[in-house]
């Protein structure tokens, strides 16, 4: 497998591996914002979320092209991505299907993702291309997780809130923590026409916290020290935040043109919430933007 490249424009870097096209790091001159990675609470970092977001029922869905057999998340964070083109403050992956991931997932695709740092921010894109003869059903997503306490702050897990663009009223859908399943009838309220929400462990005993149609898809996670990182995402309609159990010291902010099967759903895989279908040979695009502060 090739080398982590590491990406930069003035005070902010990046570093990406091609295993997964997962993202390493994300610095601002010598503070590091990305959760590094810790068997403990969770081994990965930021992976990539192709061509499922969540869970399906049982990892197994009927689609037009026959059985979709996928994990949690899908197959592209698995997988080694090749490096197509680089240079200092950008680089871009490719993954294209193959025999192996039709047996899990029965389409011809080719997925691009890249990372573009600029004016202190990192753009993360994902093309997605129709290679095939029939529509192709995707969902996408980015997964990228953050320290907390943030650098430069030594605030508790507690001192940190996530706020939004404008006062909302909102209730998540819960996660059968079993089954991984979305329940849409059964939501727990976080906002009442508050743009603020605070943040605690206890928060995400219900497992991911999942927001459909953010006001100005945007959020920001920020501390009472004023350190923080802002996510921009207009081309997703889906945000989960999530930590993991056990206190983690971190907060991972989703983007996700997708989510997991839910409840009220049956097993197609085209009948999924959110999903996207592109006919033979046209393209797709989804960007988010993180910026560090």
């Amino acid at each position: 497998m090739a080398e982590n490249v590491t990406i930069a424009n003035g005070s902010l870097s990046a570093e990406v591996s091609p295993h997964g096209a997962e993202l390493q790091s994300i610095r601002l001159a010598e503070d590091e914002f990305l959760w590094q990675g810790n068997a403990t609470w969770w081994p990965r970092r930021s992976p990539v979320l192709f061509p499922i977001v969540g869970s399906l029922r049982g990892d197994n869905a009927l689609s037009a092209a026959g059985k979709v057999s996928l994990k949690r998340h899908g197959l592209a964070r698995t997988l080694d991505h090749t490096i197509v083109s680089s240079s200092e403050d950008d680089v871009r992956f490719e993954l294209v299907s193959t025999e192996e991931t039709h047996e899990l997932y029965p389409y011809d695709f080719r997925l691009n993702v890249s990372y573009a740092v600029h004016a202190g921010t990192l753009e993360e894109r994902f093309d997605i291309v129709n290679t095939g003869t029939v529509a192709l059903p995707y969902a996408v997503g980015g997964h990228p997780a953050f320290n907390v306490p943030t650098p430069q702050s030594e605030n508790d897990f507690s001192s940190y809130r996530l706020e939004f663009a404008r006062p909302w009223t909102y209730a998540t859908p819960r996660i059968d923590t079993k089954t991984g399943l979305l329940d849409f009838s059964d939501r727990l309220p976080l906002l009442d026409d508050s743009d603020t929400l605070a943040l605690t462990h206890a928060l995400f005993s219900v497992d991911t916290l999942v927001f459909e149609d953010v006001p100005e898809c945007t959020v920001t996670l920020l501390s009472d020290a004023g350190h923080g990182i802002e996510v921009s995402f207009e081309d997703f309609q889906y945000l989960g935040v999530w930590s993991a159990a056990h206190d983690a010291p971190f907060v991972a902010l989703e983007p996700w043109t997708g989510c997991a099967t839910a409840t009220d759903e049956d097993d197609v895989f085209e009948h999924k919430r959110g999903m996207s279908s592109l006919a033979p040979g046209e393209t797709a695009s989804h960007a988010f933007t993180i910026r560090p502060f």
